[in-house]
């Protein structure tokens, strides 16, 4: 098995919180997940502290503007630009004031070419995924934005790792030809798995540090994320039906983050401790027939997907369950 990039035990956060205080945030996430913090996300704060509107912010030479509510291409960097770029930079110190020493891996965070293609307007209308030509010249500036935002963390935390994150909510529809046009009379044509791969191949080959596909979505495809050469992909662990095709993964050597406590609490029910989150990812590990052994390598604990809509009470609740489950899961 591959050496993976995070240590034995490891729990992290897969992004957005809720709130629009960003130190504090970030104080949250390094104080309970000191083993693999994350790069805070407060979609709360508005229009570019979305996730849309953060990752279009790190593109090269493809400025975007928002209208009528949507991102869009722009003709030239604006107003919505300069709120993009000030709130990544204010994310950014934080984490450079708070991390100073820190000497392990850190992870940031961006929408991936597709979830990205399927939500951006061209400035002429429609989503940026219905021209082929437009979808390469995206992937190409968001693989070169990236490489320079991880460039950015390393100069900012020369002790640390740098993990890249990318969130792919829209791939499977991307793959199933369901993004519908702004009509909503019909949808856009379906991509073929090799070239949604070598596009996310792009990616992971520019930015040069390990990635991480997140798509929290039901079928979450596999294939497609080994493909395009990911250290490992994230999911919810609720959304899985069919374990053949993660056992398949895993095997080759994919690393899993694994979304094993729900974003928000079931009604009238308290978040789950961390053994019942050790014991959630330890029952599907034995289904999946794997040695004990190797599961606090390989798998990464997490929440199912994002917190920002989450009391901050329970996100502290569920974070620290997640730390302690990884700890509870590498005594084994």
């Amino acid at each position: 098995m591959p050496d993976f990039p995070w240590p034995s035990g490891a729990a992290t956060g897969l992004g957005s919180l809720p709130g629009t205080d960003v130190a504090e945030a970030q104080r949250l996430i390094i104080g309970e997940l000191p083993d693999l913090p994350h790069l805070a996300e407060l979609p709360e704060r508005g229009p570019g502290a979305d996730m849309i509107g953060r990752s279009a912010g790190l593109l090269v030479e493809l400025p975007v503007q928002l209208y009528v509510g949507r991102w869009q291409m722009a003709p030239r960097p604006g107003r919505d630009q300069r709120r993009i770029a000030d709130l990544l930079e204010r994310d950014l110190d934080q984490l450079t004031e708070q991390a100073d020493r820190y000497a392990g891996p850190v992870k940031v965070q961006a929408a991936g070419p597709w979830t990205l293609a399927s939500s951006l307007d061209l400035a002429i209308g429609g989503r940026m995924l219905r021209d082929p030509g437009a979808v390469r010249d995206l992937t190409d500036s968001l693989a070169e934005g990236l490489r320079r935002h991880v460039a950015d963390v390393r100069r900012r935390l020369p002790h640390a790792s740098v993990l890249l994150q990318l969130d792919e909510p829209s791939l499977p529809a991307v793959l199933a030809g369901h993004i519908p046009t702004e009509s909503g009379l019909s949808a856009y044509r379906a991509v073929d798995g090799p070239d949604a791969a070598s596009a996310l191949r792009t990616v992971v080959q520019v930015v040069g540090v390990p990635v991480i596909v997140h798509c929290c979505a039901p079928a979450a495809p596999l294939q497609v994320v080994r493909d395009a050469g990911a250290a490992a992909v994230a999911l919810d662990l609720g959304m899985l039906k069919d374990l053949d095709p993660l056992g398949e993964a895993l095997e080759a050597g994919l690393g899993l983050f694994a979304g094993a406590a729900a974003t928000r609490p079931a009604p009238g029910s308290p978040p789950l401790t961390s053994a019942q989150v050790a014991e959630r990812v330890r029952r599907l590990w034995s289904r999946l027939g794997f040695p004990a052994a190797r599961l606090p390598g390989q798998v990464v604990i997490t929440p199912a997907c994002g917190l920002a809509g989450a009391a901050p009470s329970y996100v502290r609740a569920v974070l620290k369950a997640c730390r302690d489950a990884g700890r509870r899961l590498a005594e084994v």
